[in-house]
């Protein structure tokens, strides 16, 4: 369906697209890092867009970026619709950007159309939803959740700061992060790009999400002795990186066996390793890993644990390094999208002559969070190819309109029927 024939204005919804897009480390495309002057000024932008569109603007204490309307009967509560505006390194356009730009574009179009909804709507910019350099991932959908514990301010990035610090220093307010925790939001929807190729590969126009996976992220450090690659005999090395990889493999080849049992989904990756000193005449003292873990299914989740606790303290036996005990960085649960509002986005996917398909999410959300507090759900786009955290994601125009439109529908359908 051409965005010409949607509710809304999808030329306006692109242009907010490509702006924040157009505000990247220029030679690092497209990467706008939370916390750091580029975050902020994509902000100041937002902002600005927020105030255009009759939206008062504040910061909440967990750093969210919040645009509110208020209802014709506020004590109905609020509808929120949003999604975050940091990106990965090197990352897209759209993961994030798109379902902030589709909340904005459902204030707009309603004020566009005349109506006034019962419940007051709020446009939320989520603090930092992909993993931040304080080894941290959906900080602000964390702190609206009242999940984002004190434990967590103190976690640091490279440069010595802490998370405390860093919220303060983007608007938040570390010493009132109570205050964040909502109480009298009814229902989230968020639209993202799929991230996977069901959608484009079947010709279909928007996925309802079904379900988020749980994401378990560990660190693991081995600590072994420094010596001198060329004199230091074999059999007398400590070799903190020998284990680090051996535990490397191991966690693939758990992970295929647990995806292989058909008993859930199940994924798992070490994308960071760190070796020191890090010179290639020096045996590694010191190796670091931070594995990423994802299922549908808990009970994977925890023999995945239990078989990484076993396989690493054996590497490190066998090569007589210290295996240092195992941190959790964070454990988010799986979650079950809600049912009321899943169905009105086929309603309303329906209604505007959209074909929709039920799909599961192997990524994490703030939609998730968001489950913890309100009915949660979210609209999937196409993108091509699948592609997702590289430069070349893309999804067009018509297609992002098309999810747009189906969460202002539903939007509409929730605010005569939430009670």
């Amino acid at each position: 369906m051409a965005a010409s024939n949607l509710p809304l204005d999808g030329d306006r919804l692109w242009a907010d697209i490509m702006d924040l897009a157009a505000l990247t480390e220029p030679d690092r495309p497209y990467t706008r890092r939370s916390f750091t002057p580029l975050f902020l000024q994509g902000r100041d932008l937002v902002a600005k867009r927020f105030a255009e569109a009759g939206l008062t603007v504040r910061i909440d204490a967990a750093g969210n970026m919040i645009g509110r309307l208020e209802g014709a009967n506020p004590s109905l509560g609020v509808i929120a619709v949003g999604s975050h505006s940091d990106t990965v390194p090197a990352g897209g356009r759209f993961d994030g950007i798109a379902g902030l730009a589709t909340a904005l574009e459902v204030v707009r179009a309603l004020r566009d159309q005349g109506v006034r909804l019962d419940h007051t709507i709020e446009v939320v910019d989520f603090l930092a939803e992909e993993p931040s350099e304080y080894g941290l991932s959906c900080i602000g959908s964390r702190g609206m959740a009242g999940v984002l514990e004190p434990s967590m301010l103190e976690m640091t990035e490279p440069g010595g700061e802490t998370l405390r610090t860093a919220l303060r220093r983007v608007g938040g307010d570390p010493d009132r992060l109570a205050e964040a925790r909502r109480s009298d939001i009814k229902a989230f929807l968020e639209l993202h790009i799929e991230q996977g190729i069901v959608l484009e590969s079947q010709g279909l126009d928007v996925g309802i999400v079904t379900s988020l996976v749980g994401i378990r992220r560990m660190e693991i450090v081995f600590e072994g002795a420094a010596d001198h690659a060329g004199t230091t005999p074999m059999h007398l090395r400590q070799d903190a990186l020998v284990a680090g990889a051996r535990t490397a493999a191991s966690v693939r080849a758990i992970a295929e066996q647990l995806a292989g049992e058909g008993q859930g989904y199940f994924v798992a990756t070490v994308g960071i390793f760190n070796v020191e000193p890090g010179a290639s005449n020096i045996v590694p003292g010191r190796c670091r890993l931070v594995i990423d873990a994802r299922s549908t299914n808990p009970v994977l989740s925890a023999r995945f644990v239990e078989a990484i606790e076993q396989e690493s303290a054996a590497h490190a036996a066998a090569v007589r390094v210290r295996r240092v005990p195992i941190a959790t960085l964070s454990d988010s649960k799986p979650v079950i999208c809600d049912e009321t509002v899943r169905a009105a986005m086929h309603q309303g996917a329906r209604d505007l002559g959209l074909n929709s398909t039920d799909l599961a999410s192997g990524a994490g959300h703030d939609a998730g969070f968001m489950s913890r507090i309100c009915k949660s759900a979210m609209v999937f786009v196409p993108c091509k190819g699948g592609k997702s955290h590289v430069p070349e994601e893309w999804s067009d125009r018509e297609q992002i309109a098309a999810g747009a439109a189906v969460i202002l529908q539903a939007v509409k359908a929730l605010d005569k029927t939430l009670s």
